[in-house]
């Protein structure tokens, strides 16, 4: 009987590899993936105003302080990963022993496009009595959907 898997006389070891198993475990991961990454991203919901701007050019080597405004006006302080609440009392303190450690650590504000300007100005005059001479604003490119009025 000679069907499509006789191998004729000779018993000689298979060369192939299955590899449905390792499909069916990257597929698993994939989905796993897939459902986990969003819930990796943290932080502070701010609906940044969109505004066309160049982006600024010598912070590559430099990681910014962001102090943020969030839509309940609540401040937010972060360098790097890590953000933490904070009062707009204590803005000022953590900003100046951040500087007193690394003077030149450019200083930047998130303020939500739905929050006060006067909030978004008085967090600025406060970054300045700590000493910092230049603030960036943080804003995102607009979107060709998005119609401000």
């Amino acid at each position: 009987m000679h069907g499509p898997f006789h191998r004729g006389g000779s018993r000689k070891p298979m060369g192939e590899i299955n590899v449905v198993p390792f499909i069916d475990v990257m597929l698993v991961l994939l989905v796993i993936f897939m459902i986990t990454a969003p819930m990796l991203t943290q932080g502070v919901q701010v609906d940044l105003p969109q505004v066309t701007s160049k982006p600024i050019e010598d912070m590559e080597d430099r990681e910014p302080v962001i102090v943020s405004v969030d839509r309940e006006g609540q401040y937010f302080i972060s360098l790097g990963d890590e953000e933490t609440p904070v009062s707009l009392e204590d803005i000022s303190d953590r900003v100046i022993a951040i500087l007193n450690r690394r003077p030149d650590t450019p200083v930047m504000v998130r303020g939500d496009r739905n929050v006060s300007y006067g909030q978004v100005v008085t967090l600025m005059s406060t970054l300045q009595v700590a000493g910092v001479a230049n603030v960036g604003l943080i804003s995102e490119p607009p979107t060709s959907d998005s119609r401000e009025s």
